[in-house]
């Protein structure tokens, strides 16, 4: 049976692998995956503690859905700031935009 442990240790690898794409890439793409799969180990911790926890409870799943509606404007946003630095700069490589430097 697949019980709580399980799920955290899968949670932690996902975490875990978003943090080292995050870290490591600097393709502006690759960083917003990498958000994405933290993101998504954050939802799985929810709603495994809401199963094993008190399975009643349903607060765990609200604020899962919340973190996939915030995960899907982060996406947009991003991908839409991404693409307009692309279509100025050509690249988008996040150590050569230095938009932000006065």
């Amino acid at each position: 049976m697949i019980g709580l442990p399980h799920y955290l240790v899968l949670s932690s690898l996902l975490f875990g692998m978003g943090l080292f794409g995050v870290l490591t890439r600097r393709n502006a793409v690759a960083i917003l995956m990498g958000i994405e799969l933290m993101l998504n180990a954050a939802n799985l911790n929810f709603v495994a503690f809401t199963k094993f926890v008190d399975p009643t409870f349903v607060r765990g799943h609200v604020a899962a859905l919340v973190i996939i509606t915030l995960a899907a404007c982060e996406a947009a946003v991003g991908l839409a700031l991404i693409i307009n630095a692309y279509r100025h700069l050509e690249t988008v490589n996040v150590d050569q935009v230095n938009l932000l430097k006065g």
